[in-house]
């Protein structure tokens, strides 16, 4: 080395922008909007079978949303600061637009569920067509803003919003399931689950999975075809660091045993084997949130 030389060896660590809190947003607001969906398949559509979820679905999508901003807030530097989001105003930006939804929905839930709880149909449905969209919206806007990361391989796909949203319908389906038996079995009159409701969801979850599947499917296909980029991104998720949450328990625990167990005619219609489905399905979703986001930033941009 030359006399008077200098040289310097830096350790730049590579950083994750984004963290676990905002996995777990991503994850409520999911089960919010699904369990808001479901709520208006008897009040908005006349969907008489599904009455019995309709109640329940409103509180959970209102206690779901309350909870899940608080994540958003925690994970910002300056947590103090989340109202500068209102005033400050940035048009290009989908996490304006979504803070905007973040306050329409709630306020469009507590209408829809004041009027369901009162008796009054014709406003229960037609503020429960409103809250559809608004819904899907603010979910979707999730899935919208991770499709925006251009130098993000996991994340920049246009099927990002739709994945979202149809793993929001799993969650949100499971969920109810699980609620509707524990409150069927310990707080209802008949203190017995209503086994043909519970098999009706049943069917529609195994169904919501099915689809989300080809969307997995068909995201690793693309990646798998793709830059180099895209395929240490596929690589992470497959046999990489990330591989036990994705393959081991999005996939095999969270999607196709309980697949199994929801189209077997034996264990189709029995509480345990359903429960167990319902509670693999909701933690496969949660799975899929922390790996598309903890994961999608683990491919160093350098």
């Amino acid at each position: 080395m030359e006399e008077g030389a200098v040289q310097i060896v830096a350790n730049v660590f590579h950083e994750r922008p984004l963290g676990v809190p905002i996995a777990i947003y991503f994850y409520m607001t999911g089960m919010s909007a699904g369990s808001f969906i479901l709520s208006t398949l008897a009040y908005g559509f006349g969907m008489a079978k599904f009455k019995p979820v309709g109640k329940i679905g409103v509180v959970m999508a209102i206690l779901l949303l309350a909870m899940a901003p608080m994540n958003l807030i925690a994970d910002l530097s300056q947590p103090l600061r989340f109202w500068h989001l209102f005033p400050y105003l940035n048009a290009t930006s989908p996490i304006t637009y979504g803070s905007f939804l973040l306050s329409l929905y709630p306020v469009n839930c507590l209408i829809y569920g004041f009027f369901m709880y009162t008796g009054r149909a014709k406003l229960t449905k037609i503020f429960g067509l409103i809250g559809i969209p608004l819904a899907i919206s603010v979910h979707g806007y999730t899935g919208f803003i991770l499709a925006l990361g251009k130098a993000r391989a996991l994340w920049n796909t246009a099927l990002m919003p739709t994945y979202f949203l149809v793993s929001a319908m799993v969650s949100g389906i499971a969920l109810m399931v699980l609620v509707v038996m524990v409150y069927s079995r310990f707080f209802a009159k008949e203190k017995q689950v209503n086994m043909s409701l519970v098999s009706d969801l049943g069917k529609m979850l195994s169904a919501t999975i099915l689809f989300d599947l080809f969307l997995v499917f068909s995201d690793i296909a693309v990646l798998l075809t793709a830059d180099q980029e895209a395929h240490e991104a596929a690589r992470l998720i497959l046999v990489g660091e990330f591989a036990p949450y994705f393959v081991g328990v999005e996939l095999i625990l969270g999607s196709v045993i309980p697949v199994i167990l929801l189209m077997v005619p034996a264990t189709a219609r029995r509480v345990l084997p359903v429960s167990v489905a319902c509670f693999f399905a909701v933690i496969g979703v949660l799975a899929m949130r922390y790996v598309m986001v903890i994961g999608g930033q683990s491919v160093p941009l350098s």
